[in-house]
């Protein structure tokens, strides 16, 4: 699993913006989109929308040494909808679906992405970077993620309008939300005004509710 802990930032339906860090590259990888409902979000139409987010997630792949080919979306979409299914399966504590671990493990199998040191020093990637090679790197980063010890600590977001799915990576294992800059500060605020609202003593005769 990465260890880097960079984040995305994302956009809400309101245009509010936030960070978000999943803690793993994998499921930062979901917020491209996905099955059903998630489908309204989905970022991966070609191959250039693939280079575009490597060169924004924790990768931090330059999109000019990227070389995407006419199936990398698509291979994109099908191994991010499988990841989308086995979060959600961890989560509920049910077995893994063996088609979507099929899909990780055939991405997976291609050759990854090749690091090296920049004249920086930072670290950067060997040139030309593959879509398969990047898919292969977060295929490889869930294997890290759903067989290791981190694997029970895969949660969804607290808030009930919120998909969004996490490690939750915290010393005291209590994380509730994707962001507390988002979805733990709306509950904060939500929270308050019921404080505040005067509790309603029904008429007699007339209904509770």
């Amino acid at each position: 699993m990465s260890e880097a802990a960079t984040g995305l930032v994302l956009q809400a339906r309101d245009g509010a913006r936030f960070r978000f860090d999943p803690g793993a590259l994998c499921l930062e990888f979901l917020t491209t989109g996905g099955p059903g409902p998630l489908s309204r979000f989905e970022a991966l139409h070609g191959p250039r929308d693939l280079a575009d987010w490597l060169a924004v997630s924790r990768l931090g792949v330059d999109p000019g040494e990227v070389r995407t080919g006419p199936d990398d979306a698509a291979a994109g979409r099908r191994l991010r909808d499988a990841l989308w299914r086995l979060a959600r399966a961890v989560i509920a504590g049910g077995p893994l679906p063996s088609g979507d671990t099929d899909e990780v493990n055939r991405a997976a199998a291609h050759p990854a992405l090749v690091p090296r040191i920049a004249p920086d020093g930072a670290r950067a990637w060997a040139p030309p970077v593959t879509g398969a090679q990047a898919l292969s790197s977060i295929a490889r980063d869930a294997v890290d993620l759903l067989t290791g010890p981190d694997a029970g600590r895969v949660r969804e977001c607290g808030a009930g309008d919120c998909p969004l799915v996490f490690v939750d990576l915290s010393r005291s294992g209590r994380r509730r939300w994707c962001s507390m800059e988002r979805c733990g500060n709306r509950h904060k605020v939500r929270a308050l005004r019921a404080r505040r609202e005067p509790v309603r003593t029904p008429s007699p005769g007339s209904p509770a509710g």
